[in-house]
């Protein structure tokens, strides 16, 4: 066990290191000269494209137009944004086109998004995004500052009931446990590209350029595959604490986290060794000295390397917890978290596999690397 306590304590360090280290996008009152379009794409979001499109109005001037693509909806989303758009003309509705032979759902319709606006800059928003006030100001300037064309507003989440503070915290735990956030400031290799979906920011110049989203056309996990690609592309990006500026309740309830989850994990490795070197060290580092420890105890043994790799693990939560807003209790359920995590990763790799794919919004995906 002692290998396994020196490397959770060079995980913590790197914990530590990127919560340190990693720049928030502020939120800023004034308007801007830069246009702005928001584009949102929607399939059955009747519950939440509202006030998706409420928070991108209420921005500055900045903003030019809110288009939502109705991705084949059987809800009453169409409607709602029809309605808002009765209320302010910069509301429109893009309608749906039959998506195309190699193309996920959500590219094609942020592609058919691009193809309508008429803003320099194009941002991108899940339809259960919230923008705070300032938002589209802070990222903005944000980008030009730092002389991007494309920036990724990493959200805070939102979070209610027992099931999401337990669960939904350990997106955060998975990136930031491998990713080296601030390394990614100054080192342009593709690999240190990330992105969240729910808020990307792109120049528009440099999107039609590189062919945007088709960059990405198949890609069930596109926001990160969309940032390497750009940054492949030779073009400047990165993706910022966006917590002050954005928030989004991405899961509602036990089966929605499951789902949207399994949906993400092995689609999110492109080669099978990956994603099995992804299990083992979730395994070996975040869930083995936790009953090795108990174990040792008691046997009567003290459990040093366990019980120290354990508590690592622990404090790496905890300084996460205070970062992101998240109850502190939660970092204290972590071995059943990370148990769970690993269930779903199992399920996602059989389903993507050897059985029908994940069904997700009534399309079913294999991942690339089935």
């Amino acid at each position: 066990m002692l290998p396994i306590f020196i490397i959770s304590v060079l995980l913590l360090a790197l914990m530590l290191y990127n919560m340190r280290g990693w720049p928030r996008i502020a939120p800023l009152p004034e308007a801007l000269a830069d246009s702005v379009s928001v584009l949102i794409p929607a399939r059955n979001e009747e519950a939440n494209i509202g006030a998706a499109v409420e928070g991108a109005l209420a921005q500055s001037a900045a903003v030019l137009e809110v288009l939502v693509y109705d991705d084949h909806s059987t809800d009453r989303t169409a409607e709602t944004v029809r309605a808002l758009g009765t209320r302010d003309n910069r509301v429109r509705l893009v309608p749906p086109q039959p998506l195309p032979d190699g193309w996920c759902g959500k590219p094609f319709a942020c592609s058919r998004l691009a193809a309508e606006a008429r803003g320099s800059w194009l941002l991108f928003l899940d339809a259960d995004t919230i923008l705070k006030p300032g938002a589209v100001a802070g990222l903005v300037t944000e980008a030009a500052r730092r002389g991007l064309t494309f920036l990724s507003g990493w959200p805070g989440l939102v979070l209610h009931g027992f099931w999401e503070k337990t669960f939904m915290p350990m997106l955060n735990h998975v990136v930031f446990t491998l990713f080296p956030a601030p390394l990614s400031l100054t080192m342009k290799l593709p690999a240190l590209g990330l992105a969240h979906g729910a808020c990307i920011l792109m120049r528009r110049e440099e999107y039609a350029r590189t062919g945007g989203h088709a960059m990405v056309r198949g890609e069930l996990f596109e926001d990160t595959a969309l940032a390497r690609a750009w940054r492949a592309a030779g073009l400047n990006g990165l993706c910022l604490d966006g917590q002050d500026a954005v928030k989004v309740r991405m899961y509602d309830s036990l089966p929605g986290i499951w789902t949207g989850f399994q949906k993400n994990v092995y689609p999110a490795f492109r080669h099978e060794i990956s994603f099995w070197l992804f299990f083992a060290f979730h395994f070996l580092f975040f869930v083995l000295p936790f009953p090795v420890a108990l174990a040792q105890g008691a046997a009567g043994v003290w459990p040093f390397a366990a019980g120290g790799a354990a508590a690592a693990a622990w404090l790496s939560r905890i300084v996460q917890a205070a970062r992101f807003g998240y109850p502190w209790w939660s970092a204290f359920l972590h071995p059943f978290a990370e148990c769970a995590l690993l269930a779903v990763a199992l399920t996602s790799w059989y389903k993507c596999r050897f059985g029908t794919g994940i069904d997700w919004k009534g399309r079913m995906y294999r991942g690339r690397n089935s």
